[in-house]
């Protein structure tokens, strides 16, 4: 896959998320376990949830009970975002274990996946945008704004596709070489989060 498929793949499960349109929809991956795309699948559906609770958190309205089940639920997505990132990480670490790194060869800031996680937010701020572009119910200078901000949105993941591609091809030919680094957060643990392990 190149990032033209990953786009596409991303593309397909914003759309599909938004036949039903709700964060308790069931999921349903499409794709055989054991693939690549599967993985992507699961990255996108979980980024489209969370994209839809981070709207629902923040209307000025919302019950306080339920403001707090929602934060929750985002932190908990939150860390299923960074092992899905971790996961695709370790697919290419698998993927190019075989190639022989070249004297000199360089790593690069992020990895391939958290590059691909940002394709995958990329994806929904073009669909989103493109819906306030076009929203009928919109003034003529709203429309117009978002318009310029979806054009900038579109240039954005051509320059970041194209990196992705780059930095992909710069490994698989021993110009750069992949480690996998796990985020280690610490908020999450009761032994490493002082306000949790107080409390046993």
């Amino acid at each position: 896959m190149n990032s033209k498929q990953y786009n596409q793949l991303f593309d397909e499960v914003i759309k599909q998320y938004h036949v039903v349109d709700n964060v308790d929809q069931p999921f349903k991956n499409p794709y055989e376990k054991t693939t690549f795309e599967h993985l992507l699948y699961r990255k996108s559906w979980i980024d489209t949830v969370q994209w839809h609770y981070e709207d629902i958190i923040r209307l000025p309205d919302i019950n306080p009970t339920e403001a707090l089940v929602l934060k929750r639920k985002i932190d908990a997505s939150n860390q299923d975002r960074t092992d899905m990132v971790e996961y695709i990480d370790s697919y290419f670490l698998n993927k190019y274990k075989n190639v022989t790194v070249k004297k000199g060869a360089k790593i690069n800031s992020e990895t391939p996946a958290w590059a691909i996680d940002r394709l995958s937010i990329l994806a929904l701020k073009i669909y989103h945008m493109r819906e306030e572009a076009t929203r009928e119910s919109a003034s003529t200078e709203h429309r117009a704004k978002c318009q310029q901000k979806l054009d900038v949105l579109l240039e954005q993941r051509i320059d970041l596709s194209t990196a992705i591609d780059d930095l992909l091809n710069d490994i698989a030919t021993g110009e750069k070489y992949m480690k996998v680094y796990k985020q280690m957060k610490m908020y999450n643990d009761e032994d490493t989060n002082p306000m949790l392990y107080a409390k046993k």
